[in-house]
């Protein structure tokens, strides 16, 4: 069970990957595609364990989906029992999205990933910050927001792009 949850992350993962860019022009971040095919041998034997499904057709892979697989199923390794069932979740609710949603989605993860470091960590603990409100808050500030028209959502943003990130709190 384990297994099909950790290569349907993988495939989640390559896949969301590869939809938010367009084919011709890889992100800058990202390191270049793998173009030797990797021997299923050179995988650790957990590695193997979690990705035996795909043994039969391994060397059939392009080389760039295999060093996919491989670097997730090294995550999965390295991952909590609370860190996997959180990806498992989320990953349930991504297969529940019809594909518009689906494709919202890339599209701000992309928009996220080209912002400037300090400017995604902003965004992190603005998004932190609201998940530890109590659900009324969290509803209250939804139901504002998609009352707002575009162009008061821009101006109720714009304070908080300019501002320095706020002092982080680290826990004791």
């Amino acid at each position: 069970m384990i297994r099909a949850w950790f290569v349907c992350a993988c495939l989640l993962a390559a896949a969301s990957g590869v939809a938010q860019t367009p084919v011709s022009t890889p992100p800058a971040s990202a390191p270049p595609a793998a173009t030797t095919p990797r021997e299923w041998n050179s995988l650790s034997p957990q590695q193997q364990q979690l990705l035996k499904g795909h043994q039969g057709e391994w060397n059939g892979l392009p080389p760039d989906r295999q060093e996919a697989l491989a670097k997730g199923s090294q995550r999965w390794l390295s991952m909590t029992p609370q860190q996997r069932s959180g990806a498992q979740q989320r990953f349930t609710q991504w297969r529940a999205m019809p594909p518009e949603q689906k494709q919202v989605l890339r599209e701000r993860w992309q928009q996220y990933r080209s912002l400037p470091p300090e400017r995604q960590q902003q965004v992190r603990e603005s998004f932190n910050r609201f998940r530890q409100m109590p659900t009324e808050k969290r509803t209250q500030l939804r139901q504002q927001w998609h009352q707002m028209t575009p162009e008061q959502r821009h101006h109720a943003v714009q304070p908080m792009r300019a501002a320095p990130p706020p002092p982080r709190h680290v826990p004791r």
